[in-house]
Order: C-alpha cells, then sequence, then structure tokens
C-alpha cells in the first residue's frame, strides 16, 4: 500500500535525539489539554509510514501536553475501521489519529464508508509530503512524458502500469495522468510496492508512478527511466526531470501526504497547541534531514491549511475516481 513506507526507511529516525525546545514546542499554558491519555490511533498495521511517524511524533509529544501518549494499531478494512472509532470519539483531544493522503481517497473508493473526511475531522496538523514521479522501464520507447503519452494514443490500452493496490497514490495518480492526457493504458494492481517495483525491473510492466526518492537510485543504476515527476515544481532531488505541467499536462499533479487528525468539534485554541508543538518537531533539524533522505519533505502548516488540503484532495480525487471509474475491487 501507498502508506506503507519500509522501516528500514524510517527507523534511523527512532533513534534520533529529540532535545527539547520548550519556548518552540510548548503548548500555550492558556490552552486547554487534554485530561487524561492520549491514544494516537493508526488505522494500519505496525511497520507503515503511519505507524512509524506516530511512534516518532509521540515521545516528542507527551512532554508537552503533560499526559502519556501512546499508539494504539486499529488495521482493517484499508484503514476503515480505525478511522470510524477517531470520527465516534469524544473531541476532548484524548483521541487522535496518523492518516495518509488515501484516507480521504477511500471516501471515494468504497461505494459506503463511516465518516466524512472533511465534516467528520478536525485537521491538527500536516507533518510530511512526498514526491511521485512517472516511470518507464528501458524497454519502453519514451525519453518523456509527451513521448509516452503519444506512445499510448498509438496503442490505445496496450500500454501496462503497475501499482500497490486499487485506490492508492500511485495508482490514482497514473489515472488523472491518463485522462489529462486523452490515452487509455491498463491497470495492473499488486499487493503492495515491493512486488509491483520488481515486475517493473523485470519489465513485465511499462510503467508505474513511483516516490521519486524510490526511483533515483534504480534510474542511476539504469532499471528504469523517469519521465517526468507529478510535484507542482521540479524536485530538488532531480532538477533535471522536467513537470508533468511542463510535458503539457496541468492538473495531473499527485503526491502522497501524512498527517495528525482528531474527532470533528475540538477546541480550536487545542488544535493550535497541538499544531505548535508538532510543527516544532518537524522543523527540527535531525527530524527534517533523516525525513528529507527518504524522500518526504516537512511540511509544517496551520490546522486551517491542512483542513483545506485534505477538502481539496477529497474533492479532486472524487473527480479522478468518477472519471476513471475507479472501484476499490
Amino acid at each position: 500500500m501507498p502508506h506503507a513506507i519500509a522501516r528500514r526507511r524510517l527507523a534511523a529516525l527512532a533513534a534520533l535525539p529529540f532535545l527539547p525546545r520548550v519556548a518552540l514546542a510548548q503548548t500555550s499554558p492558556q490552552a486547554p489539554q487534554p485530561d487524561g491519555p492520549v491514544t494516537i490511533i493508526v488505522p494500519y498495521t505496525a511497520g507503515t509510514g503511519p505507524d512509524i511517524l506516530a511512534r516518532l511524533a509521540s515521545p516528542w509529544l507527551q512532554p508537552r501536553i503533560g499526559q502519556p501518549v501512546v499508539v494504539d494499531n486499529r488495521a482493517g478494512a484499508s484503514g476503515l475501521i480505525g478511522t470510524q472509532a477517531v470520527a465516534r470519539a469524544a473531541p476532548d483531544g484524548r483521541t487522535l489519529m496518523m492518516q495518509p493522503n488515501t484516507f480521504v481517497m477511500n471516501a471515494s473508493l468504497f461505494p459506503t464508508v463511516p465518516y466524512d473526511p472533511v465534516k467528520g475531522f478536525t485537521p491538527v496538523a500536516l507533518l510530511t509530503r512526498g514526491e511521485l514521479a512517472l516511470v518507464v522501464n528501458p524497454d519502453v520507447p519514451a525519453r518523456d512524458a509527451r513521448a509516452f503519452a503519444e506512445l499510448a494514443k498509438r496503442r490505445p490500452g496496450a500500454i501496462d502500469y503497475a501499482s500497490p493496490g486499487n485506490g492508492t497514490p500511485q495508482h490514482l495518480g497514473m489515472a488523472l495522468f491518463a485522462l489529462k492526457a486523452g490515452v487509455e493504458l491498463t491497470h495492473i494492481p499488486y499487493r503492495g510496492s515491493a512486488p509491483a517495483i520488481q515486475d517493473l525491473l523485470g519489465k513485465r510492466v511499462a510503467a508505474m508512478v513511483l516516490p521519486v526518492h524510490t526511483a533515483l537510485p534504480l534510474v542511476a543504476g539504469g532499471q528504469i527511466r523517469m519521465l517526468a515527476v507529478a510535484s507542482d515544481e521540479r524536485s530538488p532531488s532531480a532538477p533535471d526531470v522536467p513537470t508533468l505541467a511542463e510535458a503539457g499536462f496541468g492538473g495531473a499533479q499527485a503526491d502522497l501526504w501524512y498527517g495528525l487528525l482528531g474527532p470533528a468539534g475540538m477546541a480550536a485554541p487545542m488544535v493550535r497547541g497541538l499544531n505548535a508543538a508538532l510543527n516544532a518537531w518537524v522543523a527540527e533539524p535531525a527530524t527534517a534531514e533523516a525525513l528529507k533522505a527518504q524522500g518526504m519533505v516537512p511540511s509544517p502548516a496551520t490546522p486551517e491549511a491542512f483542513g483545506e488540503l485534505v477538502e481539496r484532495d477529497y474533492r479532486r480525487w472524487a473527480e479522478v475516481i468518477r472519471e476513471a471509474k475507479i472501484t476499490a475491487g
């Protein structure tokens, strides 16, 4: 799944010496605080990206709110079980959840979901974002995204692409590109990133959308070719690779993000205090450098800006899912 950042990629963060910076990170003494232990629910299994981020952020957050902070994995039904539990919790700050952007995609992917991603939660803090890229195996006779689209137009449905599964950001990112390019591609879903990448490298599939940091070593080894990045601007890690917009496919931007949310109705002063503490955590040089090394860009934002991102992505991906006729099956 897209949120399943391998443990080895982020495990080094756990050993970082997060020294207190009370002036920057401590919540305001006037802000209401949770009146008991705080649980960060992760609606996915241990070792996934949201789980690791929750377990790394909790020791930083605990002394700043004066309450124990524990992580509770409630996996199942593509994250729906844990997400529903948070939607039903009291908005007292004692129940939070760590989510990737699949959280907003699932709301349109499944026929029914037990939550509203916009109205059912309080956005607390956006933590990180990750860049995605359109890549192909070296046998594909296209050197850029425009040539790839032209090839696909000449061979409707004959070019396939891999993804870690239906409805993942990688799947939807390629589906969005296909819509903007006006081409028909064949989706091959896998159970996770590893087998999908293996078949891309084995030239059993033609293309894929990959995180930039995952693609770069494979590009350096000549195993794949990077045609474009799907971010708004060129990636600092791959400055010579144009964006999809530069290739003529405006509106095809796609990325990964991770953030912390709570039940709807949380007190604004409490949210601002939690937001300040977590923004300070991602701004720590040790945190920022380690995240950047894994292609995750620290992305501190206000709760309001995070809420706007959630709503914007929900509506945007709902349109892609509808137009591309994508289902969870």
